[in-house]
């Protein structure tokens, strides 16, 4: 007896699609606060929906361009200000 139903193929693609939105929202969000945090994320969930073969692969594509731009707007603002961490 089983308590749950199989995932079908169209579940499995919605998920996928709103990873990839979600890697876009986060992406962008990620340039301007937390980009520490939100840029692994947004790197982490569109290659999980480019994986798993989202419809919306050109969101996908840019959430994980954004992601890698938080990354180096990081970077940059740390060589900029010559530290590792943010002074309060």
């Amino acid at each position: 007896m089983e308590l749950t139903a199989t995932p079908t193929r169209r579940t499995g693609t919605r998920d996928a699609d709103g990873m990839a939105v979600a890697s876009f929202i986060l992406g962008l969000l990620g340039l301007l606060v937390l980009n520490v945090f939100l840029g692994p994320v947004a790197i982490a969930l569109a290659s999980v929906a480019l994986w798993r073969g989202t419809a919306r692969k050109g969101r996908a594509f840019l959430g994980l361009g954004l992601g890698v731009a938080d990354l180096i707007v990081l970077v940059a603002f740390m060589q900029f200000d010559n530290t590792v961490s943010w002074s309060f």
